[in-house]
């Protein structure tokens, strides 16, 4: 096994050390702050780990092709969550199984003994082992140097229930408690299960969440973890985020240690209401006061494998700073931007105040840009701004006051010709807005769009894939003369140059 894994890892190298017919990052499409691997397929985020001032993203990976298989652990790091350093392969598939998705954790305390002496307090990773149409179990491996080599546990696997569908373990410190907490998934029963553990090496179960909320696919990539609560110093909710195949959804409530108890009141809710963001989860050992940071994968299930990139395949959203905000139907979650990916403004090339009513338009709005829009919206309006504009295409965003809804709207927005891809062009969030007031925070990378509505109480994110000359922004409304408070459109320098 030992022998296969390394022939497996320097082939890998071999691959990411071939010369290209062109330079890497300049490609159509390409994302230029969104992550990507440098070349090959990517989906789900994995062992999102701080330590000692580095963010470490792992993901699954095929180190040799353009398409799901050969499932193993990407790498890289970031001093800052925008700015990444590709690292070879972190743990390739073994002779008898895929490294599967799951989380990373430091072992301050090294209940595990993976640390022999003096050194570095061990970086565990908890992944599922898959054998295809046989069995998946959830195993572990470790670093001893910061995450730059890894050695597979030999007693593998540390919790095995004999199912062919029970994955995705996230495993936190549960400071209460003082242990382990792993928090998995069960796929076809539509559960997510908790089990405790002293030393990440034996598991105790402790119970099930679900089946909730939408139960419409399989369950996949559960996350929980505590948001502090907006305008509340020092007050938290417990929040599970989990994937019910091929959206996401979040649940906010208690956790006493050993159940988590939902307050949703009946409502499904989710972190973003695009169609492009999956699996996200959560940073551990975060420094002490930073609010959770996630990370999503952006692409969908339905049609990921054929959108028209190379030689990569699919992105990772941005990172992305939780809170929680109580509102008069309930919890929700806020999700915004990290701070850090404002280092990659540039000058402003508009910056108005109390714009009034006229529409808006610039002609060169191509390549990776912020735009921040603010508006007064009238009651039978449609306020839109239609992006990634040429003869025929454009992508459009925007507000429908009569409908009460935030839309996003890509039927048009380029050919691609995947049949899944065409149904799935409209999109929208019932919201109501408070005496018209809406803020639109557009986040636009070479075709990936991350819109984010008042402050990030809601988000929408979709891949589009418009032709070279599709660079005109537009913005106005439809129905009507909604003025236009605050409009600012900010280029983006690019994270990889």
């Amino acid at each position: 096994m030992k022998k296969f894994a390394t022939l497996l890892l320097c082939f890998g190298a071999m691959l990411s050390l071939h010369a290209q017919d062109k330079p890497l990052y300049e490609e159509p499409w390409r994302p230029q702050y969104h992550f990507t691997p440098a070349r090959n397929w990517m989906n789900d985020p994995n062992g999102l780990v701080y330590l000692d001032s580095t963010y470490h993203l792992f993901y699954q990976h095929n180190p040799f092709a353009n398409q799901w298989g050969h499932m193993s652990w990407g790498h890289a790091v970031s001093n800052d969550l925008v700015h990444w350093k590709h690292l070879p392969v972190a743990i390739p598939e073994q002779q008898d199984y895929r490294i599967f998705s799951g989380s990373a954790v430091v072992d301050v305390n090294n209940t595990t003994g993976f640390r022999k002496g003096e050194g570095p307090p061990p970086m565990v990773a908890v992944f599922t082992a898959h054998q295809e149409g046989k069995n998946q179990s959830q195993s572990l491996a470790y670093s001893l140097d910061k995450g730059e080599t890894w050695t597979v546990y030999d007693k593998n696997p540390v919790l095995d229930l004999g199912k062919r569908d029970f994955r995705d373990p996230k495993v936190s410190w549960y400071e209460p408690g003082g242990y382990w907490l792993m928090t998995v998934s069960q796929p076809i029963e539509k559960q997510i299960s908790f089990f405790r553990s002293p030393d990440l090496k034996s598991w105790t179960h402790l119970s099930e969440f679900g089946p909730e909320g939408d139960t419409t696919g399989i369950w996949e990539c559960p996350d929980l973890f505590r948001a502090p609560i907006e305008g509340q110093p020092g007050k938290y909710k417990w929040v599970i985020m989990q994937s019910p195949s091929p959206y996401m959804q979040y649940f906010i409530g208690e956790f006493d240690g050993t159940r988590f108890k939902s307050e949703n009141k009946g409502r499904i809710l989710r972190p973003d209401y695009g169609p492009d963001y999956y699996a996200a989860v959560t940073y551990n050992d975060l420094p002490s006061g930073m609010a959770p940071v996630s990370i999503g994968w952006v692409n969908n299930w339905r049609y990921a494998g054929d959108i028209p990139v190379k030689p990569w395949k699919s992105a990772m959203s941005m990172p992305r700073s939780l809170s929680v905000r109580q509102t008069k139907k309930g919890w929700v979650l806020i999700s915004q931007p990290v701070y850090a990916l404002k280092e990659l403004e540039l000058e402003k090339m508009v910056d108005r105040k109390d714009v009034g009513i006229f529409p808006f338009g610039m002609p060169q709005a191509g390549g990776s840009w912020h735009l921040t829009v603010e508006w007064s919206v009238g009651d039978s309006d449609r306020a839109q701004i239609r992006l990634a504009k040429g003869r025929v295409h454009e992508t459009v965003v925007g507000y429908d006051a009569v409908r009460k809804e935030v839309f996003l709207d890509r039927s048009k927005a380029d050919d691609f010709a995947n049949s899944e891809y065409r149904k799935m062009g409209k999109w929208s969030i019932p919201m109501e807005l408070e005496k018209g007031q809406l803020k639109l925070d557009i986040w636009y990378d070479q075709g990936i769009v991350e819109v984010y509505v008042n402050d990030g109480q809601a988000v929408l994110t979709a891949q589009v894939f418009p032709d070279e000359q599709d660079q005109e922004l537009r913005i106005g409304s439809q129905r009507s003369r909604s003025p236009i408070r605050d409009l600012v459109f900010v280029p983006l320098r690019s994270a990889w140059k």
